[in-house]
């Protein structure tokens, strides 16, 4: 689920947005005044979208964005003259006056975006790559040499080391690789 962030200079409009959001079935994290705020509770979350107007009390909607993990979408409600010529990479505008279905289908869309990179980021990272699984394969060698141990056992000491000292498995491979040749 994607932190939602709903940040205006008038309070009444975040209040606006955020129930229009909620009414929609979304929940809404945080409802800020400044882009400073916005920062903090970016500090704590690793993605989600941020829903501003183009000039907040202490900075501008473009500075925000420079401040922003690149995690985050931002999107940009505010009068497309606003927008200069193009809007900067990981900002969508929507145009004033604000459509209650655009609004919803946009947060929606960006949402559905953000899962489906949290997904690839994911798959990403279960994949290894052929140096690493080099490296596996070497240190469970090692271990059935020295320790006269099968594959299976080799790959179990390796899995449950990874697990007990809090490391990737490559790293572990390469730790067992380093002291077991010494």
């Amino acid at each position: 689920m994607s932190h939602i962030i709903v940040v205006f200079p008038r309070r009444d409009n975040a209040v606006n947005i955020r129930n229009v959001l909620v009414r929609a079935g979304m929940e809404v994290s945080a409802v800020c005044l400044t882009g400073a705020k916005v920062l903090q509770y970016v500090d704590n979350w690793s993605d989600g979208i941020v829903v501003c107007g183009y000039h907040l009390q202490d900075m501008q909607y473009t500075e925000l964005r420079e401040a922003l993990p690149f995690s985050f979408d931002m999107l940009l409600v505010a009068p497309p003259s606003k927008w200069m010529d193009e809007l900067p990479e990981g900002v969508v505008g929507l145009p004033l006056p604000i459509k209650v279905y655009d609004l919803v289908s946009t947060v929606e869309m960006l949402q559905q975006s953000q899962e489906r990179e949290r997904k690839k980021r994911k798959e990403r990272s279960r994949k290894r790559n052929d140096a690493e699984k080099k490296l596996v394969d070497q240190a469970k060698a090692l271990l059935m040499e020295r320790n006269n141990m099968s594959e299976d056992e080799a790959h179990r000491y390796l899995q449950k080391s990874s697990m007990d000292s809090g490391t990737n498995l490559t790293e572990t491979a390469q730790m067992i690789l380093t002291i077991l040749n010494e």
